[in-house]
């Protein structure tokens, strides 16, 4: 009697899904701050809860949190931004590519911070500013103004974390 191998059960490659995840994101991003231009005079906002949250119009030049915002060389600034994010999404890409065969938490970080980073890259490249409008005010911290793109990075960047303090197991 020949000996019988264990039939392995063959996962589908969810790699489309973390790039419709990404072309998600960028969607979103770009939607939400082309409503923004469109209804939002810049330097002006829309309150939604009092002294908690509005809508704002922001022209960000710099990078996160307004840094590099009052460089005395904004050009210098953008290229720099430019080429840095060309490089993220590079690294990104290749991770995502290694790992995103199998749906984890890694994997959804991954297409999050991708989609994000090129939301925000079209902007630096193509305006030189990014669009930021949400303004968030807890008690008396006042959050710096962000936008759909940071807050996919940012909900990737915590995936990213939550799996290395909790892996998951090996199957």
């Amino acid at each position: 009697m020949p000996a019988t191998v264990p039939e392995q059960r063959v996962r589908p490659d969810m790699r489309w899904l973390m790039f419709v995840i990404a072309a998600a994101v960028i969607l979103l991003d770009r939607a939400s701050k082309r409503w923004i231009a469109a209804h939002i005079v810049p330097g002006q906002a829309i309150v939604v809860l009092p002294r908690i949250f509005r809508l704002t119009h922001v022209l960000n030049p710099g990078a996160s949190f307004n840094l590099f915002e009052g460089s005395g060389s904004p050009g210098l600034v953008r290229h720099f931004l430019i080429v840095f994010s060309i490089l993220a999404v590079a690294v990104v890409l290749l991770l995502l590519w290694k790992v995103g065969q199998r749906l984890s938490a890694t994997s959804v970080g991954l297409a999050l911070i991708l989609g994000g980073a090129c939301g925000n890259l079209y902007d630096r490249a193509r305006f030189g500013y990014v669009i930021d409008f949400l303004e968030v005010h807890i008690i008396h911290y006042h959050w710096p103004d962000f936008n759909v793109a940071d807050s996919s990075i940012v909900v990737g960047v915590s995936l990213l974390l939550l799996e290395m303090l909790w892996p998951q197991r090996s199957e």
